[in-house]
């Protein structure tokens, strides 16, 4: 008899075309309806009520009920993870849709992946903040530097309240389409909300891409890639 965590359940779940479509709808890091994920998934909603039942039991999904709706999200960072990996995967085995959407370079440029930010832009920020003593990589496992909590104080951000919470500070995720780290877990959201909050970037319409404006991106790359 086999010991061990059953990955074959967790293929099974994700690899289902369906499935795969809502759980990549769900990276944006939004909770949508049953409803909302059938339409993304082009099936029926009864199909869709299925397949959300097999993703909350296999614990890649949780539900939400708000008033009479209910809405899924994904269970955790770790998932998110979990797929931009397994997009890396995808992309450098070739495997990719037979028409690629529109926002494609968008999409590799900057986007948000569950709740922080990925892409070229958020891969070009981690070597900054690597370079510059605010984060430490230890052969990929991440950590704040002595230069961090000085600079995320400055960028209104505090570390202390971060590390005391439940989730990893500082979290290598590998992103799909440079195929080197960007910056996930608390430090990774909080830098995410803060470029939101300060208007230099906002969430394009019906999707995971980011828009930075020109003078955000001009912030963005003297403040935190530069």
């Amino acid at each position: 008899m086999r010991e061990g965590p059953d990955i074959a359940r967790i293929g099974a779940l994700v690899g289902d075309p369906a499935r795969t479509h809502m759980l990549t709808a769900l990276c944006a890091g939004q909770a949508l309806t049953a409803g909302e994920l059938a339409r993304e998934a082009g099936v029926t909603p009864q199909t869709a009520s299925s397949h959300l039942a097999k993703l909350v039991q296999g614990a890649l999904v949780r539900p939400r009920r708000q008033g009479r709706c209910i809405y899924y999200a994904l269970a955790s960072d770790e998932v998110a993870e979990l797929l931009e990996a397994i997009t890396g995967i995808a992309e450098a085995a070739g495997c990719r849709r037979t028409r690629p959407g529109p926002r494609d370079a968008a999409m590799r440029r900057a986007r948000i992946c569950y709740d922080h930010m990925a892409g070229e832009l958020a891969v070009a920020m981690l070597e900054s903040l690597i370079r510059r003593g605010v984060i430490e990589d230890r052969a990929g496992a991440l950590s704040l530097g002595g230069a961090g909590a000085g600079f995320a104080g400055d960028f209104g951000i505090d570390t202390g309240a971060l590390a005391a919470g439940r989730r990893p500070l500082c979290r290598a995720c590998l992103d799909w389409s440079v195929r080197r780290n960007h910056l996930a877990g608390s430090l990774g959201k909080a830098l995410l909300d803060q470029i939101l909050a300060r208007g230099w970037a906002r969430r394009a319409p019906g999707g995971r891409a980011l828009a930075f404006s020109a003078a955000g991106l001009c912030a963005f790359e003297s403040t935190l890639s530069g």
